[in-house]
């Protein structure tokens, strides 16, 4: 399984590095997110909040996230599904959607945290804390958005279906990732933090897992 899924993933990157434009235009939503946010809610001014900006923060990559995954199974056509279905295994498969896409959410996350601390400042008093939070919700993220996305495709890649069903996840995950992230911007100890990283691992462990048992019944259909 290991190997199948290193042969996908190595494929997910050839495929993102020929077509680079899908790449780079999240790239510049997310340059130009931060760039508007600069010049329209006071950070100019030097008026911006913590509060404001965490919350700024993770709704941006929140956003990235989603036309990132999005195009997860979107892009895979019909004849090229049904070469997948006899070469490998659908664990395989989703389990390299998951991982690949964690990998791309958390490079925008990086980006976006530097762009975000060159233009608008970097208030986090705990950098391991905020960092160890960004790469767990980037897992949570692309975990609920991957397996959402591959039923979208099942119904005819229907934007407003993956809308609906990946709000009741997401949102969990976002306001846990605010709060410990809110944390880390104050420079808590990592006690007061502990119990919502342990159930934001829970939520992702969940998803991962539900994932990869109902994906194979998703993909015999």
């Amino acid at each position: 399984m290991w190997k199948e899924i290193s042969v996908l993933i190595r494929k997910e990157i050839t495929l993102e590095w020929r077509q680079k434009y899908a790449l780079n235009g999240i790239l510049l939503y997310v340059v130009s997110a931060v760039f508007i946010t600069y010049l329209s809610v006071g950070a100019k001014m030097g008026t911006l909040s913590i509060p404001t900006w965490n919350a700024l923060f993770w709704i941006i990559l929140l956003f990235s996230a989603v036309n990132a995954v999005a195009k997860s199974f979107v892009q895979e056509q019909q004849g090229r599904q049904l070469y997948y279905y006899m070469i490998a295994s659908p664990e395989s498969i989703i389990l390299s959607k998951i991982l690949y896409n964690t990998g791309l959410t958390l490079i925008l996350a990086l980006l976006g945290y530097g762009v975000f601390s060159v233009i608008l400042g970097n208030p986090v008093q705990d950098q391991g804390l905020f960092l160890l939070n960004l790469v767990v919700g980037a897992m949570g993220f692309s975990a609920s958005l991957t397996m959402v996305s591959g039923i979208a495709s099942k119904a005819g890649n229907n934007a407003t279906l993956m809308a609906i069903l990946s709000f009741p996840v997401i949102i969990p995950i976002l306001l846990m990732a605010i709060r410990i992230s809110k944390n880390a911007l104050d420079g808590l100890d990592w006690s007061v933090s502990a119990d919502k990283l342990l159930s934001l691992l829970a939520i992702n462990a969940l998803v991962a897992t539900t994932s990869y048992l109902l994906f194979p019944y998703l993909w015999r259909s």
